[in-house]
Order: structure tokens, then sequence, then C-alpha cells
């Protein structure tokens, strides 16, 4: 038991190690970049563009990571023969891996309940002050609820503020939904109601609708009723399908509720699933990259070549986490069942390190 606990502490060290280490490097390369693209706000703004980037950034590699913690254990008890003392007290290797694994799997369960917010929320937020700090006035920002969709663009002399019950999964059309422009001075000037709105050769098709104008005395009196209106608002049936804004800037706590709000509305949900069922899967695939780490670098030192199988440990290991965002593709795109895009290369992960780890040590 003791030398379990030794080696699941002396796991997370070197994880908390190579996890500052990353936060650190990855915090200095967006600094870099963020310098140089913002314009307004100089390097105050800049860092504090750079902190709130690199924690849903280093979020999204923790797998690697995982693998370079395993591979860097090792390694220094392969040299310091601690191992050769492990394995002389008759622990196999799967017995000394125990320890790291759980340690994993425990630390993939405080990932996502706490780490996954986290990242949602500095993603999040990310996203709004890079918006401002670009000057973006064409940005379109959404919301999803009970009520439908809202959705507000600028179009660089006012806004377009659009309600629509819901709409339909490629975003070319909305129903039962209202149009509010609002001038440069933020008030309204003029409403448009129609039972369907149509993406059109880049403008929108009102059809069944009536229109307001808020500049004469008596709104209701100057209103006109017609078939087919064309709208100025430069809105995409694109714009539209990205305004539910990618799953990662979502908390895991939320992303049920908010799938459900997506499905009311009329749109597709599946990338928001796919996400989903892969932050469940996460607790699984990290013991399956300490596996693969360890499964090259359990060897004692004097039997040479380490920088080879140091290279083929972190070969495996980006090929894992190449697979699995390969297969997220698949999985949004409808190409194979949510199920399996998510559980399937974690799952395979951990089979196949075991069986490499089986063969190389025990076998």
């Amino acid at each position: 038991m003791r030398l379990s606990l030794y080696i699941g502490r002396r796991f997370l060290a070197m994880l908390a190690l190579v996890l500052v280490l990353f936060f650190a490097v990855l915090f200095f390369i967006d600094l870099i970049e963020e310098v140089r693209r913002v314009s307004t706000g100089g390097f105050g703004a800049a860092a504090r563009l750079a902190l709130l980037n690199t924690p849903g950034t280093l979020y999204g590699i923790l797998p690697l990571i995982f693998v370079l913690a395993a591979i860097a254990l090792f390694l220094r008890l392969a040299r310091t023969s601690e191992l050769v003392a492990i394995r002389a007290a008759g622990r196999s290797a799967l017995r000394t891996l125990v320890a790291p694994m759980v340690a994993a799997f425990l630390f993939g369960i405080m990932a996502v309940a706490l780490l996954n917010p986290i990242a949602a929320a500095t993603n999040k937020r990310y996203d709004q002050l890079s918006a401002r700090a670009d000057q973006r006035a064409g940005a379109t920002e959404a919301s999803f609820g009970g009520d439908g969709i809202w959705l507000r663009q600028g179009d660089g002399s006012g806004q377009w503020v659009i309600h629509a019950d819901r709409a339909s999964v490629d975003g070319s059309a909305l129903y039962n939904v209202t149009f509010l422009a609002f001038g440069p001075t933020g008030g309204p000037h003029l409403r448009i109601e129609a039972q369907q709105a149509d993406a059109n050769g880049g403008r929108w098709i009102a059809k069944d609708a009536k229109e307001w104008h808020f500049d004469v005395a008596n709104p209701e009196e100057g209103a006109t009723l017609a078939a087919e209106l064309p709208l100025t608002a430069d809105l995409t049936a694109a714009q539209i399908r990205d305004s539910s804004g990618a799953p990662q800037n979502v908390s895991i706590w939320d992303l049920p509720a908010y799938i459900a709000d997506l499905e009311r509305a009329g749109l597709s949900a599946r990338a928001h699933s796919v996400w989903l069922q892969m932050e469940l899967a996460l607790p699984l695939l990290l013991p399956a990259m300490v596996l693969i780490g360890a499964g090259f670098t359990m060897r004692h030192a004097r039997f040479g070549n380490s920088g080879i199988l140091v290279l083929a440990a972190l070969v495996s290991g980006i090929a894992v986490f190449f697979v699995r965002n390969f297969a997220q593709v698949l999985g949004e795109n409808g190409q194979i069942p949510v199920l399996l895009a998510a559980w399937s290369p974690p799952i395979a992960a951990l089979l196949l390190s075991v069986s490499l780890l089986l063969h190389l040590e025990d076998g």
C-alpha cells in the first residue's frame, strides 16, 4: 500500500510540473499573439486575453499532458533503479501502474466536474472580449431557451434583434419570427413580424409579413401587410447555424439543458451531444494515456534505446489524440453514431495499451 501511494504521489507531482510548464508556455505564446493582434488596450488587455484563452487550450490537450507526465515519471524511476527494486519486490508492471491509473481516473473526474466549467467560462469570456478588441461590428450573438431563438447582429449603422420560435436545421428558415431594427441612436425604428423568413441569395424574404415604422405618429395606422417582404438584415444561414457557439464554451453541467434548447429551437445539437459524451469518456481516456506512456518507458536505462522508446510513446499518444479528434469530426458530421465517436477511441486506446504492456513487460 505504501509503495502504491509513493508511486501515485510521484505521478501527481510530475503531472503538476508538466501542467505548470505547459501553462507557462501556452500563456506566453498566446500573449505574443494577442499583443500582435489587439489594437487597443495595450499590454494589459493582451495579457488578460491570453490568461483567459490559456485554460481552455490547456484543457484541450490534457491527454497529451498525461502521456508526457507518464513518460517523465517512468524514465526517472528507471534511471534511479527504483523500477528494478519494485520488480525485485515481486510487483508486476500492471500492479505498479494501478496507482497512476487510479490517480489519472480520479483526476479525469475532477477535470470534467471542475475544470470543464472553468475552461468553458474563460473561453466564453475570451470570445466576448476578443470580439470587442477586434471591433467586429458585424458579430452575431445568440441565446436559446424555452422562448425560442434570440439573435442580435450589428451592421455598422445599427443593430438587428431577431426572435423566432424555431429554425430549420440548416438555418435557412426562421418560423414565427420578429425583426427589430435599431438605428445609430439606439432607438427602434422598424418592426417586422412574419410567419416565416427564408434565406435567399444573401438576403432574407419574410413571408406573410406585417411591417411597422416607428418614425410616424401612429405606427399601427401606417402598418403594411405583404405576402413577401425583402429585408436588409445581412444575417446568413451559416451564421444562424454557427450561432449556437462552440460546445467547449458551455459548462458540462449546463450542456444537457442547452442541447434540449437547441433541439427545441430546431437547430442541430449533434456537435454538443458528441462533446458531452467525449467529456464523460475523458476519465477513461486519461488512464489509457498513462498506460501508453508507461508501456514504452518501463525498462531499465541500461537496456538502451531510451530515445526511440520515448519517441514511440509520444507518437502513439499523438496518434490516439488524433484518432479521438477525427472521431469527433465524424460524429459531428453524422458519419458515425454519437456514442461510437465519443467512447470507441478511449476504449480502444485502453485495450491496446494493456495488450502492449503485457507484451513488452510481462509477455
